[in-house]
């Protein structure tokens, strides 16, 4: 029997972000994966870049929730199959930051449940990625 999935939402945002930019793009990006599977996706934790991971509005997003932080290292976001953004500062790889950071904090082999959604000020994104624990042969 497998395990249930670890599912991470990762979180790309401005420096103006508030808690409620990200709780947009959040909300958005749960009404996706529950559409996809079937069923309301509770997360295992919030995933970003280590040097957004102390962030007021996603410190605050995080204790509101009672989710852990993962603070994912640059060079992780890097490997990850995120989609290409030219808004994207190159530190990221000019990916998605949300999606990069949701794969990174799933783990191997993890898959998109919601692509990179925007919040409705714009100032933050949200992608959803989810992996079994003991997914493999």
């Amino acid at each position: 029997m497998k395990a249930p999935p670890r599912r991470v939402a990762g979180l790309g945002f401005r420096g103006a972000a508030t808690a409620a930019s990200l709780r947009s793009a959040l909300d958005k990006a749960l009404q996706v994966a529950s559409c996809q599977c079937g069923e309301p996706v509770p997360l295992a934790a919030l995933a970003t870049a280590c040097d957004k991971a102390a962030a007021p509005a996603f410190t605050e997003l995080a204790a509101m929730l009672k989710l852990p932080v993962l603070a994912v290292a640059l060079d992780r976001l890097q490997l990850q199959d995120a989609a290409a953004s030219a808004a994207v500062p190159a530190r990221y790889g000019r990916r998605s930051l949300a999606e990069a950071a949701a794969l990174a904090g799933a783990g191997p082999g993890a898959q998109l449940l919601a692509a990179r959604c925007v919040g409705d000020d714009g100032l933050a994104t949200c992608a959803i990625a989810a992996i079994a624990e003991n997914a493999g042969p």
